[in-house]
């Protein structure tokens, strides 16, 4: 068996996996777990990078002496600047920053919105990479910078000193044209971004570098340990390792944000599509993720956080003696965006849409539990709709696999049968891919196939009919 160091980092917390690959055997085990704490400085909210680089440095250390092969893959849409001597220019922005409020129109005002989806198969969403650097495009540090990396490409640059631009990332830049799997170099002409700024684009499986000696000297790695392109994009990585047997299958990645859809082999590029705010991502082997971001388990996150983090099993619970669907809100709204009383922000869109205000912590969990099932159904439904590709089942990988009650309520809504699991779905992507870099695994299905054969999932069968989950996205549409 090959061993294969998986740095993962989400948005609240990264962890450094090691996977175990056999000709019929998949391990996956935490090596280190840190967390991810952005900062409020008087510039804006910022990502502390190095100590993320110090998180992955350890995570490497407790995963040695012995690894084959290192990958890392993240959020998406966050960047760091480099000067003209390859060092970083402050610290990356993060996505929840203001600075992006109100560029959209900015953009729109020399591309219009249809044609830039047309042209990048990208939803609008405030914080994608090419409004953050049409916002920065009078900065200081944008004017001196010689290198734009992605968050997974600047640390592994890091790790290497090569620098690379992996696909399935820098498509969720709006900077790539779906179609071409390349840039989209008439939409940067026109909105003035520099797309030299860029490194060599990157495929999943391609050779990223191997680690410095300072690197294996201080994480006490035998080398050389080659650093391996994987599906850098952590969504990239999770629908990998859906362990679907089925063709006909929705996913949902679970965890501060729901990425709900669907694999196609081409992108959806219609006008429909672009209203219903669906995006086009690239996925391996010339897949497209067609989905749609909700906000997912961000509002519960943010509400355990104002109420001082009580047990979270114990309010799960409550929460399902609740009665459903009494009150739900649009999980996908942007006002929910930005950290801070949660609570009070979901009572209020109840207030407003005239329904019954959650006033309890066990009202408000329920109410975002019901909230989250009923935009993954929209989304599911939408998707199939648009996509003219029906779906069977729905999986659900990432951490809302450990949500019982929310898989329940999400197969109760959809009205289809959820198989949950695998929870570490980024980081057994991230594995599988390296394993595959290697010759240790096959294509995509062979991937797929050694997950149902050696990862656990649950499955829950839909309970009831589908008539009060479609009333509720009524009285949701009505508001």
């Amino acid at each position: 068996m090959k061993a294969y160091a998986a740095v993962d980092l989400g948005a609240s917390s990264g962890r450094v996996m090691v996977g175990r690959v056999g000709p019929d055997s998949l391990e996956l085990a935490e090596a280190h777990r840190f967390a991810n704490r952005p900062v409020r400085t008087p510039e804006g909210l910022r990502w502390d990078i190095l100590a993320l680089y110090a998180g992955v440095l350890d995570g490497l250390r407790a995963a040695g002496p012995a690894v084959d092969s290192v990958g890392i893959d993240s959020w998406a849409v966050d960047y760091g600047l480099l000067d003209a001597d390859g060092a970083l220019l402050g610290n990356p922005v993060h996505y929840r920053d203001a600075r992006t409020e109100g560029v959209a129109e900015k953009v729109w005002a020399t591309v219009p919105a249809s044609e830039l989806y047309v042209s990048t198969g990208l939803q609008y969403a405030p914080f994608n990479t090419v409004y953050q650097l049409t916002a920065a495009r009078d900065s200081a540090q944008l004017a001196h910078a010689e290198r734009l990396l992605l968050i997974p490409d600047l640390l592994s640059y890091w790790l290497t000193g090569e620098q690379g631009t992996e696909l399935t990332n820098a498509s969720t830049t709006q900077l790539i044209d779906p179609r071409t799997r390349d840039w989209a170099y008439d939409i940067a002409s026109r909105l003035d971004i520099d797309l030299g700024l860029f490194a060599p684009l990157r495929q999943p499986g391609d050779p990223a570098g191997v680690l410095r000696s300072e690197v294996l000297e201080e994480t006490g790695l035998r080398g050389p340990v080659p650093v391996t392109a994987v599906g850098s994009h952590d969504t990239a990585s999770a629908v990998a390792a859906v362990p679907a047997v089925e063709e006909r299958f929705a996913y949902i990645c679970t965890g501060t944000w729901s990425l709900a859809g669907l694999e196609l082999d081409a992108p959806v590029l219609s006008e429909a599509s672009r209203a219903a705010n669906f995006t086009n991502e690239l996925g391996l082997d010339g897949t497209v993720r067609y989905l749609r971001n909700i906000m997912g388990l961000w509002l519960l996150q943010e509400c355990v956080r104002a109420w001082g983090e009580p047990e979270l099993g114990e309010l799960l619970r409550a929460a399902a003696r609740v009665p459903a669907l009494r009150s739900v809100v649009d999980a996908g709204d942007a006002a929910f965006l930005a950290p801070g009383r949660m609570p009070e922000r979901i009572a209020d869109a109840c207030r407003g849409s005239g329904q019954p205000v959650p006033e309890s912590r066990d009202e408000i969990t329920r109410c975002i539990l019901d909230s989250l099932a009923l935009a993954h159904r929209r989304a599911v439904c939408d998707a199939q709709d648009l996509a003219g590709h029906g779906v069977d089942v729905v999986h659900i990988v990432g951490g809302g696999t450990r949500n019982a009650l929310l898989c329940q309520l999400t197969a109760d809504a959809c009205g289809l049968p959820v198989v949950a699991g695998p929870t570490e779905a980024a980081a057994l992507g991230n594995v599988l891919v390296q394993a595959r870099a290697h010759g240790l695994v096959g294509d995509l299905a062979g991937m797929r196939g050694l997950l149902a054969r050696t990862q656990p999932s649950t499955r829950y069968e839909p309970q009831g009919d589908t008539a009060r989950w479609r009333a509720a996205q009524a009285r949701l549409a009505a508001r």
